[in-house]
């Protein structure tokens, strides 16, 4: 019987607290990826905060299995009360055929919305305007992993079900690698943003290469987590 999404994301986290050299700062970054305080995590274990600081900061031994299972149960929980998006982000990932350290999110809207609504979106700059000005969905890749690990084929599977769409290249330093590779794929996406840097860091011939391929090209510096955020609020 196939596992369902949450059981695939349960074992995901739980995998990654259990092996991590910082299983405590694991805690912590799964906890503020679901956008969860330390009391709210606390509230739903029936801890008190400082027991969830404690772990997070490593003033406490690791956490057993049972820890783990628990605060990762926890998370689960909370997100499915709020509608389980993050459970959703997940599985639209998964459903693409790709693991989350290579793809943050995949989106599909149920129709184009502006650019500009996109950048307010992600707080996101235009440095360049492309041919089209709506996208119809958005992918977020982390740039390392999908140069590194994608074939030429794999890496077209990021457009999802339309070109018509924004990528989000995070872990750029300049931009460089990603609007190269770019260049053997077609057609081109509608937009592409780089994540992290702002426009004195960009790589000088990132504009030229836009424009001779048709694309807008925006920047933000917006913490990964707000961005993905921001993200959830479009349709």
């Amino acid at each position: 019987m196939a596992r369902g999404p949450r059981a695939e994301l349960a074992e995901k986290m739980a995998g990654e607290i259990t092996l991590s050299d910082d299983p405590g700062e694991t805690v912590r970054k799964w906890r503020t990826d679901f956008e969860v305080t330390q009391t709210g995590l606390a509230d739903a274990l029936d801890v008190s905060p400082s027991v969830v600081s404690d772990y997070e900061s490593g003033r406490r031994d690791n956490p057993g299995i049972g820890v783990v299972r628990r605060v990762v149960g926890s998370l689960l929980d909370i997100d499915e009360a709020r509608g389980g998006e993050h459970i959703r982000q997940h599985a639209r990932v998964l459903s693409a055929g790709f693991d989350s350290e290579v793809v943050h999110d995949l989106g599909e809207y149920a129709a184009n919305i502006p650019l500009e609504r996109f950048y307010d979106a992600i707080d996101a700059t235009e440095l360049v305007s492309g041919e089209q000005d709506t996208v119809a969905g958005h992918t977020v890749i982390n740039s390392i992993a999908a140069i590194t690990r994608l074939s030429s084929d794999e890496f077209y599977q990021l457009y999802g079900q339309s070109t018509n769409r924004a990528l989000v290249f995070t872990a750029v330093t300049r931009g460089e690698s990603p609007l190269v590779a770019l260049r053997v794929v077609t057609p081109t996406p509608n937009a592409v943003i780089l994540h992290g840097l702002d426009d004195d860091t960009l790589w000088d011939h990132a504009a030229d290469l836009a424009r001779i391929d048709g694309f807008a090209l925006a920047v933000t510096d917006a913490p990964l987590d707000e961005m993905l955020a921001g993200l959830r609020n479009l349709p």
